[in-house]
């Protein structure tokens, strides 16, 4: 039999017949469900109305009391966005990030990607004010229709509002929470916010503001970052198609990531479409068109971190992180320059030189092995600027120690990223020459310099050092025959320990500590104070192979000292410049004092233990080479007048006593600062000063000693360090 209930009336079989879904009070319930959830439910139950910009809406200025002012961050939000960090050539070292975004004008986004987004989350965007009122009232329809509480009615400026807090909120992820938790209070807090907004912003404002902070899955923040990773391009290039793919991210951005889900994506970016056709800002031939388009991805995987720097650059990107993170330049506290590094959008010109970095790194890798026991570090300086032009090591950036990666950067201090550096041997010495030279002696001074000798009582800066080893604590020199007396010039090519004893002794503890502290040596590599302590001139304090290229720059700029600056200048993508630290250059000894400690070390180079290090062409150079105690770093640190290089070997941990070992498939009885470092040092500066000019270093006329009648006991220039009996203790001498 027919049934004559109206159409919309149907029995379920076993009871009375049902009423439809649209009832006044099935939709009141399905209402109170959905206002229970959205985004406008604390506004309507608070009895809050709204300006609006179109006929529907309701003018009440009461409902934004309070919010004369809004804060900044809501109107211009400083948005965390990438850092880039360029070479002095202005290559790309690496992108590094918190948050993938790159924020664009309104005039450098897509004009399909700005409506595209409007017509799939807001159509009637630029009709309503902070509430669509005739949205929220579609919204309960359509959740009554379906029995749920999907549809949300939340405006672009709304949805604008919470994505701000989230931003706001950073890495906290409490904070993060909290931002998304959709209470009464917290949602009658951003429609006030949203209001005042819609106020003091245009919508053009507003949607351009929109596009730079939402999230588009795959780490992309923002249209640019998003256009960059899906599709290779910058969003400004973006097809029709493309810019509907994206905008229909924004919903979901896993459940529509084109790159896992491609099919879902398709469907996503062609209801996008529809939309566009349906709010007349594309044709129906339009639209086609673009739905036949495949989706034509052009997957980009994220370049995130020093991880990803080239050429062995991973470890100087990291120690511009800590410049940043660490120097007052940035920040009057640690937290300052955090949230410096962290919001990023920074483009950040380093003084690295990217032809003497290839130098560098070549050196170190072709000399010693990945693989081998032993690595090898390497830093270059200009003189008289204090810029680092290189920073290379063996051992690769990197989390893998199965590779033998690290990112421990052994050419710094243990602040800044590296380890606890290594004693540098008799590099050490030319740092008591100068606080002799500029405490009167003069560059002839001589010594008897005794094979052998028990370290002499010495003042410091606070006292007296007093031998009080029992037996008294040696020094030898390195074999039987180095015994004096010796001048200044050949005691430092044969690197003599006895005779830097005496002159240490001479002048004091406390003139050699404060000159390495005019020559950047203030503590330790580790941080820990330096020790005045004889042994001090024989190199047993452990310093990084930056900090001993920075004393060697000070020797080829006529006595100035420059600190170690990675950075040359600093703009944010706005195109303002950032203040960045300074090499804060000064005198640290005499012009005087320089022309004789180049013809010193130039000595070292032609007749003593750096003989055979010599650089193509004849060019001159000044140095000095250095082992340390029990051959567990060996150094060559020397100049040019246009570069000066440190370069270490040793166990990457200290630990390694170079002798009876293989490094680069090549057997070594022992390792000196000539025959390790050396090679290292002459490959690398070939390299690096190649095709550039020969220039002279300015040098002094310091007579050579007269030969004892015994050629015996001058010795002959080993390049073999010192070595103190076993039972030394750690102020026991290093050497050559």
């Amino acid at each position: 039999m027919a049934s004559n209930l109206p159409p919309t009336w149907r029995s379920s079989g076993d009871g009375p017949p049902r009423p439809p879904r649209n009832t006044a009070l099935r939709l009141a319930r399905h209402g109170a469900t959905f206002l229970g959830v959205s985004v406008m439910s604390g506004v309507l139950l608070a009895g809050l109305a709204v300006p609006a910009a179109g006929a529907l809406g309701l003018a009440v200025k009461s409902t934004a009391d309070g919010f004369d002012d809004i804060p900044d961050d809501f109107k211009t939000p400083p948005l965390t966005q990438a850092t880039q960090i360029f070479d002095a050539k202005g290559g790309l070292i690496a992108k590094v990030y918190e948050r993938d975004r790159t924020v664009l004008a309104a005039d450098k986004m897509s004009p399909y990607m700005r409506q595209a987004q409007v017509d799939i989350e807001d159509a009637r965007f630029y009709e309503h004010g902070a509430v669509d009122l005739k949205g929220v009232l579609r919204a309960i329809s359509k959740n009554a229709e379906s029995g749920t509480a999907s549809q949300g009615a939340s405006t672009l400026t709304q949805q604008y509002v919470k994505n701000v807090n989230v931003e706001k909120a950073g890495d906290d992820q409490a904070a993060v929470l909290e931002a998304q938790r959709k209470t009464l209070g917290r949602k009658i807090q951003e429609l006030r916010i949203a209001i005042k907004l819609e106020e003091d912003l245009t919508k053009d404002q507003i949607l351009t503001n929109y596009l730079n902070i939402t999230y588009y899955g795959n780490g992309a923040y923002g249209v640019e970052a998003a256009s960059q990773r899906y599709f290779g391009k910058s969003n400004k290039d973006l097809t029709v198609a493309e810019a509907a793919t994206l905008a229909g991210l924004v919903q979901n951005p896993t459940q529509y990531d084109p790159k896992l889900h491609p099919q879902a994506a398709l469907n996503r970016r062609n209801t996008v479409l529809d939309k566009m056709v349906e709010n007349k800002h594309l044709t129906e031939e339009q639209a086609k068109a673009a739905k036949a388009a495949p989706l034509g991805l052009n997957y980009q995987d994220p370049q995130n971190g020093c991880i990803t720097a080239q050429a062995g650059m991973g470890f100087f990107c990291d120690y511009v992180r800590q410049v940043v993170k660490q120097d007052p330049t940035f920040g009057a506290t640690a937290a300052e320059r955090k949230k410096v590094w962290d919001q990023g959008g920074l483009n950040i010109y380093t003084t690295l030189d990217p032809d003497k970095q290839a130098a560098a790194q070549n050196a170190v890798s072709s000399n010693v092995r990945v693989t081998d026991s032993v690595s090898a570090a390497a830093s270059m300086v200009e003189p008289g600027t204090g810029k680092i032009l290189a920073m290379a090591q063996t051992r690769p950036y990197g989390l893998d120690t199965g590779k033998n990666q690290t990112v421990v950067n052994l050419n710094v201090d243990a602040a800044m990223g590296g380890g606890n550096g290594f004693q540098p041997g008799s590099t050490f010495k030319p740092v008591v020459a100068a606080a002799a030279l500029e405490a009167g002696l003069s560059p002839t001074q001589q010594y008897d310099a005794p094979n052998k000798l028990e370290y002499p009582t010495m003042k410091t800066c606070e006292g007296t050092w007093t031998n009080t080893g029992k037996p008294k604590t040696v020094v030898p020199n390195e074999s039987a025959s180095e015994q004096g007396p010796y001048q200044l010039k050949e005691a430092m090519a044969l690197s003599v320990n006895t005779y830097f004893v005496q002159m240490e002794q001479e002048i004091g503890l406390c003139a050699v500590k404060q000159m390495a502290n005019k020559l950047g040596i203030n503590a330790k590599a580790s941080g820990q104070p330096l020790e005045e302590v004889p042994a001090m001139a024989l190199g047993v304090e452990e310093v990084s192979p930056l900090s001993m290229a920075g004393v060697y720059a000070a020797f080829a700029a006529g006595g100035t000292y420059c600190a170690p600056v990675a950075i040359n200048r600093i703009t944010t993508v706005a195109g303002k410049n950032v203040p960045v630290p300074s090499a804060h250059c000064a005198r640290a000894f005499s012009e005087d004092t320089s022309r004789a400690l180049n013809t010193i070390l130039n000595g070292v180079t032609e007749n003593g233990t750096g003989r055979d290090l010599g650089l193509e062409g004849g060019r001159q150079i000044a140095g000095k080479t250095g082992t340390s105690d029990r051959k567990r770093a060996a150094w060559f640190s020397g100049y040019t007048p246009q570069l000066a290089t440190a370069v270490w070997i040793g166990g990457p941990d200290g630990g390694v006593e170079m002798r009876n070992i293989t490094i680069n498939g090549k057997y070594r009885k022992e390792v000196f600062g000539a025959d390790g470092p050396g090679p290292i040092w002459r490959d690398a500066m070939n390299q690096a000063l190649r095709g550039a000019p020969k220039q002279s270093l300015p040098m002094m006329d310091i007579p050579d000693p007269v030969p004892p009648a015994d050629p015996d006991a001058t010795g002959s220039p080993t390049g073999a360090p010192s070595t103190a009996p076993a039972s030394a203790p750690a102020t026991s001498p290093t050497g050559q």
